[in-house]
């Protein structure tokens, strides 16, 4: 069996490079043994600001029209509608971040994403004494379900192997790769924090970070934009809130845990004022790098293996970007950007 491509896990970025190869008529295999989380509970949200200390995203300005583009075609492809608008609201924590809110406008990235006026807070269930900032240009991606949903496709076309893929079994040649009887023109590796388990690109610096978030229930909240203070709270519909996340770069596994429930609830009660229940609890290590940049590129030995991830928290904008910026540096040869490239670090 022939194909141009394998790619070996199924997340944000690994479903964006399979979107690239739809639009290029390119054939291709997938294999995912769903070891890796992040992605699935991941809170969907794409934002052009570090709303910490008010800062731009980087590289925002090029990656949010690629990525509103492709969850267009996206929902195209699937016949599903995916994208909801969404703003945010930054809560203050003392005057100074207010002052701080309106110097940050002057910046010429972050103009048109901080609105120019203060909302005042109108929801007697969340404490808000300082105003809150609308963030202009949010919205969300029910990423879950796009994971879910492209999976059915993959199934249906009869491309998608829900395994572990044996990368002892590679066998790589200057024109072809072979693995387990299929020939294929290149191997792209999306696998998220398994990739310390890749043999190819273990040695590449991965920290992976820990995630937890919880779903809430509350009757009363009616919450109807995401707010952020420590935590982000982001409606899901029905009376129900993900609320998170955590940051924890010791542990790696995706089991939830007890300590990060009680971190996100003592944060919760100290905004919101009104009763909730605890739906759910959910856990991923995200693909976080050392210099907290994207890993992209092509093997320094074996010119049809490469690997896509690294896209830490900020997947939703800059997957699409990153799996576009790969495929034409694979198929027509264009230079990556030096910051994302991988041979940035020795491996």
């Amino acid at each position: 069996m022939k194909v141009d491509y394998i790619i070996v896990g199924f997340g944000l970025v690994g479903m964006a490079f399979c979107e690239q190869l739809e639009q290029h008529d390119k054939s291709y295999l997938v294999f995912d043994n769903f070891s890796q989380q992040a992605s699935k509970v991941a809170g969907g949200l794409y934002n052009p600001v570090v709303l910490k200390r008010f800062t731009p995203v980087w590289n925002a300005q090029v990656q949010l029209p690629i990525a509103l583009r492709y969850y267009s075609r996206l929902e195209r492809l699937l016949k599903k509608s995916l994208q909801v608008d969404l703003s945010i609201l930054r809560r203050f924590h003392s005057i100074e971040e207010q002052n701080l809110w309106f110097e940050s406008r002057d910046h010429v990235l972050l103009k048109d994403y901080l609105a120019p006026t203060l909302v005042a807070n109108a929801n007697k269930e969340i404490s808000a004494p300082y105003q809150l900032g609308r963030v202009e240009k949010t919205g969300k991606i029910k990423i879950a379900e796009a994971l879910g949903l492209f999976e059915d496709y993959l199934r249906e076309i009869n491309v998608f192997h829900k395994e572990s893929f044996d990368h002892a079994e590679i066998d790589p040649d200057n024109s072809a790769v072979f693995y387990k009887g299929v020939e294929t023109k290149h191997i792209v590796f999306s696998e998220g924090f398994g990739m310390k388990n890749n043999p190819y690109f273990a040695k590449l610096p991965m920290v992976g970070n820990k995630g937890e978030y919880l779903i809430i229930r509350s009757m009363s909240l009616n919450l109807r934009e995401a707010l952020k203070f420590s935590l982000f709270i982001i409606p899901l519909g029905d009376d129900l809130y993900k609320v998170g996340a955590t940051y924890n770069n010791q542990e790696k596994n995706n089991t939830p845990t007890v300590n990060a429930k009680e971190i996100i609830l003592q944060k919760l009660e100290k905004v919101i004022k009104t009763d909730f229940t605890v739906v759910e609890q959910m856990a991923g290590v995200r693909p976080t790098v050392k210099d907290r940049r994207p890993l992209v590129g092509t093997h320094h030995q074996y010119a049809n293996i490469h690997l896509l991830n690294g896209m830490g928290s900020r997947g939703i904008l800059a997957a699409p970007w990153a799996a576009e910026v790969l495929f034409q540096h694979i198929e027509n040869q264009k230079a990556l950007p030096a910051e994302i490239d991988i041979n940035r670090f020795t491996y």
